[in-house]
């Protein structure tokens, strides 16, 4: 099974280039953040004339998540226990929750995808948020790995940190001035993996972006962040037998401002259709 990763940024905007990555790249699960529309203005054709279908979570024309997939998607939730809500100026637990996670079952697979809040900045009450959002989905990746351990479980998507220093190569993205690298928000990624779930990419690309800026030609110049991420449970991760990080879509006409992050599984059938070694 291929599974993979895109915040999109405007799935309108750029149904074409990613439908075309997927059967390209032979995709058969992906999961999308910032689609950035209602489900009713998805463009749902494109994605079932290339074979997949789509569990969609929108809520207007900011946010928004998405999980296409080749085969069957079952068991779809639009938040995960204990996820808070955010309106500014509005102060509580009965806060509006956003379209910021969906999660679904595909062939045993547990899969969400999660378009971690921004923070805005230090002391905006988004930064808050943030970090409340996190400690919440840590919660749940606790009790469901633990629950389930025989299940694999993946949390993919955009989390908007860059968790260690070489994972930042923007200038303008600096420690104690911005968000992405606060210590906090850096140990908020750290305590979610010992929740239970672990970064299956890195082991094999211990280098490399997955975000560039849309302004001061960040793309020319490589001044990226790693933002985007497959974390997976035991199960996942013993399953995964490559990944990679799709850097040149990054290039061309109208690109999102991510890349899509891939990885394949050995899931039950998938090993029959591997070459034997002997």
């Amino acid at each position: 099974m291929r599974i993979a990763t895109w915040n999109v940024n405007s799935i309108r905007a750029r149904v074409g280039r990613t439908v075309d990555w997927m059967v390209r790249e032979d995709v058969d699960v992906l999961a999308m953040q910032e689609i950035k529309c209602k489900p009713e203005q998805f463009p749902i054709e494109a994605f079932e004339a290339a074979g997949y279908d789509v569990a969609i979570h929108g809520l207007n024309q900011w946010n928004g998540v998405a999980i296409a997939s080749r085969k069957p998607i079952g068991e779809v939730e639009t938040a995960f226990p204990g996820m808070p809500g955010f309106l500014k100026g509005l102060e509580g637990p009965d806060q509006p929750q956003e379209a910021r996670a969906i999660g679904a079952t595909v062939d045993g697979v547990r899969v969400w995808s999660l378009y971690v809040p921004n923070g805005r900045s230090l002391g905006d009450p988004h930064y808050t948020y943030k970090l409340d959002w996190l400690a919440a989905l840590t919660e749940y990746t606790r009790a469901e790995t633990s629950a389930r351990p025989e299940v694999p479980f993946a949390l993919m998507g955009d989390f908007n940190i860059a968790p260690l220093d070489e994972d930042n190569g923007d200038p303008a993205v600096i420690e104690g001035v911005t968000t992405h690298v606060s210590p906090a928000e850096r140990q908020a990624f750290f305590t979610l993996e010992n929740a239970g779930v672990t970064d299956v990419v890195r082991p094999r690309i211990p280098e490399g972006y997955t975000y560039w800026d849309y302004k001061q030609l960040k793309f020319p110049r490589n001044e990226g962040l790693r933002i985007d991420f497959i974390l997976g449970s035991a199960a996942f991760a013993e399953a995964v037998t490559d990944a990679s990080i799709h850097r040149n879509e990054r290039k061309g006409d109208a690109p999102s401002d991510h890349v899509p992050v891939l990885v394949d599984l050995a899931i039950g059938d998938d090993d029959l259709d591997r070459p034997m070694i002997f």
